[in-house]
């Protein structure tokens, strides 16, 4: 396993492995690796003959008041979890390796960005959308590999590789989920024993919202409801950021269950702010 830290070092790996005929897969992380995180390298290592993993703490997709300085940085596990996964490549770089003194140029989405999580982070997604932006244009993926946990975010990078024209196909993989049902998450470690008892409460309501709609397709509202009166005794000290049931494509809100949706939330315990989602097909 290579360790990289400039742009030029990853792209003369890449070049090599390109000449041995061997297709390039990519996982973007911010470090922090969990088994979800790990399942995305085991797709890549199975759809891909090379496989970089980026470890990047990505400034500026967190905004103001957000948990930048309190991030975990756990450099030396990570490295560790990346070679007994057999990567190829991990490429660490400083932020100012990938923005220089002052990066100018944002790439971001539009309406998709001001949905859902956008609206209470307007910044994040043009952040995410810019480092991914750059890391495509570093690495030239053939395929590069996101998780289903963090579903408007691959959507919207879905949309900029198609409106951008980038020659990199879009791997979503399954959440992965701890045996109680939440998410995994590099958050998770933030939560109390208390918090992250009533946390696994958000799996439950969108397992029960699934299946209101599978049993009855009520209205939007009516399965919103039913979502809010559960975690109201159950995750009493859940936040509720949003509770939305959205078009799988669009993220707009839609207000009948008859056709594919996804329902989407975000809570907050204390300053950590979990999210989770579930598609009804």
């Amino acid at each position: 396993m290579e360790i990289v830290k400039t742009i030029e070092e990853v792209r003369n790996l890449v070049r090599k492995a390109r000449a041995e005929c061997k297709s390039i897969g990519l996982v973007p992380t911010m470090g922090a690796l969990h088994e979800g995180h790990l399942s995305l390298i085991d797709s890549a290592r199975a759809d891909t003959d090379f496989v970089v993993v980026s470890i990047f703490l990505n400034p500026t997709q967190f905004g103001p008041n957000e948990d930048l300085e309190a991030y975990p940085r756990p450099i030396e596990a990570d490295l560790k979890a990346c070679e007994e996964k057999k990567v190829d490549v991990v490429f660490t770089p400083t932020a100012e390796t990938m923005y220089g003194q002052e990066g100018l140029t944002k790439v971001s989405v539009g309406k998709l960005g001001d949905a859902l999580c956008g609206k209470s982070r307007p910044t994040h997604f043009s952040g995410v959308c810019t480092v991914v932006a750059k890391l495509f244009n570093i690495v030239l993926p053939d395929k590069a590999f996101f998780g289903a946990k963090d579903f408007q975010q691959s959507v919207i990078i879905a949309r900029m590789v198609e409106d951008l024209n980038f020659p990199v196909e879009i791997v979503v993989c399954p959440t992965i989920r701890e045996k109680d049902g939440l998410a995994k998450s590099s958050r998770n470690s933030y939560l109390s024993d208390k918090d992250r008892q009533q946390a696994t409460e958000l799996y439950q309501s969108l397992l029960k919202a699934q299946g209101l709609i599978r049993e009855k397709r009520p209205t939007s509202a009516e399965v919103i409801s039913a979502m809010k009166e559960h975690l109201s005794p159950k995750a009493p000290d859940g936040e509720i950021d949003y509770i939305q049931i959205v078009d799988p494509k669009t993220l707009s809100d839609v207000e009948n269950t008859d056709k594919p949706v996804v329902i989407a939330l975000a809570v907050k315990f204390g300053n950590t702010r979990l999210i989770d989602n579930i598609l009804v097909d």
